[in-house]
């Protein structure tokens, strides 16, 4: 998310201080071009100084669990501790140093499951133990829009393409074994890494609020499909329903039916997915590596 917004943000124009903790990723970062700024995400002063004379603020920390390590206890609490505390102390600092715009990172696992029904941002959001975190992500952010400042929550959809979870289920259907979740018929909403950035650059412009944002809806057996074939299989195969019955609440926000619409944000910036429908090109630099 962080290198996809950093090229969108420099190609419409923008300037980019980003947090970096360590001296090498410092490295990385000013070699994209980027402002590099020492610091911890909780640590409110520092973040304070690196935010002051910036319009606006993204929020795209998190720590997500890679393939089967998700199934070990634990394995989400970072990740959870950066929804429930990071984005709170973000929020408190970019307040201080006047900041006007806070873009949030969110996600739409936080909805029910609707069946075939189209999804919006009037649909109800089902909070587990699970989504939770991601639903005090975004009432963080709107506590900084109570206190005048203007806040974004981006709900993307499973980010799906050049990433560590994407290159994990490649390997595995390349090697013949199970990667799909779920009933082969619900729906998924997925989003391909490069329109996360862009997502960014429009919601400088949005108007407040939460924002649905991905490509098309998938079946799921469409998008096991597509994975493997584009791994040189002729399709996809599902995983056993016990490893939902282990993995728990972790794992049944992912197999929820979400037919995700993603057109008030279109409507109200402009923005649209330059990858708006799944197909194995999206994995062409997994197939090279």
């Amino acid at each position: 998310m962080g290198r996809s917004s950093i090229e969108a943000l420099h190609q419409a124009g923008h300037d980019v201080v980003g947090l970096v903790r360590t001296d090498e990723h410092a490295a990385r970062l000013a070699a994209t071009g980027a402002q590099p700024w020492k610091g911890d995400l909780y640590d409110r002063p520092t973040l304070t100084a690196g935010m002051k004379g910036c319009d606006a603020v993204a929020n795209l920390a998190t720590k997500v669990p890679v393939g089967s390590s998700a199934l070990r206890p634990g394995s989400f609490k970072a990740m959870d501790r950066i929804r429930l505390h990071g984005s709170r102390v973000v929020a408190d600092a970019a307040r201080r140093a006047d900041v006007g715009r806070i873009v949030q990172q969110s996600l739409s696992f936080i909805y029910a499951d609707h069946g075939d029904d189209w999804i919006d941002e009037r649909s109800a959001v089902d909070v587990s133990r699970a989504s939770e975190p991601v639903v005090v992500g975004e009432d963080n952010v709107r506590a900084f829009a109570d206190q005048g400042g203007v806040a974004i929550s981006l709900r993307f959809g499973l980010i799906t393409g050049e990433d560590a979870n994407t290159a994990w289920l490649f390997r595995r259907a390349a090697a013949g074994r199970s990667i799909g979740l779920g009933e082969e018929l619900s729906w998924m909403h997925v989003v391909h890494p490069d329109d996360i950035g862009t997502a960014v650059v429009h919601a400088l412009v949005a108007p407040g609020g939460h924002y649905n944002v991905g490509s098309e809806p998938v079946h799921r057996c469409d998008y096991v499909d597509t994975i493997a074939r584009a791994a040189g299989r002729t399709s996809g195969r599902f995983l056993p329903g016990w490893v939902l019955r282990v993995g728990g609440q972790q794992l049944e926000i992912l197999t929820r039916s979400h037919r995700v619409s993603s057109q008030l944000f279109s409507d109200r910036t402009g923005w649209q997915p330059r990858h708006p429908h799944l197909t194995p090109a999206w994995f062409d630099e997994l197939v090279e590596a």
